[in-house]
């Protein structure tokens, strides 16, 4: 009998200690991203580099310190461009803010698929996915995915 004792306390102090731990996890809601604009900066024959601006909404009180973004940005249903942004910037409690990403992509892989799927049109649907990367302890990486449209016609 004391050996069953012995393992139901240890269950049980497992299940506590592992609750624990999540309770010192910060209760947040996830930030929300958009897509703002894609503006060309240059471009060649082979290549294109665009200038992507992006808003983070932080729905919390806390403010958010952000320390990278790891993503996948697809246009019209194709990757557009991917990679990692590795400059630290703060999303104030309760606020929003803008960034901007510089993207490289060449001609037969984005631009050019992309143009022929427009058919003179505007807008564009895009899904942005990927993780921030946080200064917030337990907290290091918050996955993301988002979707909407953006008008071209607006890009500056």
């Amino acid at each position: 009998m004391n050996k069953l004792l012995a393992r139901c306390l240890l269950i049980l102090s497992l299940v506590i200690g592992i609750n624990g731990c999540s309770a010192l996890r910060p209760e947040m809601q996830a930030p929300r991203l958009a897509l703002v604009s894609v503006a060309m900066t240059s471009a060649d024959v082979f290549n294109q580099q665009f200038l992507v601006r992006m808003n983070v909404e932080n729905p919390n009180n806390r403010e958010l310190p952000i320390t990278g973004l790891d993503y996948k940005l697809f246009l019209e249903g194709d990757g557009f461009a991917e990679g990692m942004l590795n400059r630290p910037f703060v999303v104030p409690a309760n606020g929003e803010t803008d960034f901007d990403v510089t993207v490289r992509t060449n001609f037969v892989s984005g631009v050019g698929r992309l143009l022929s799927r427009l058919n003179g049109r505007t807008q564009v649907n895009y899904t942005i996915e990927g993780k921030l990367l946080t200064d917030i302890r337990f907290l290091k990486k918050i996955p993301f995915s988002e979707s909407g449209s953006v008008n071209l016609a607006v890009v500056r």
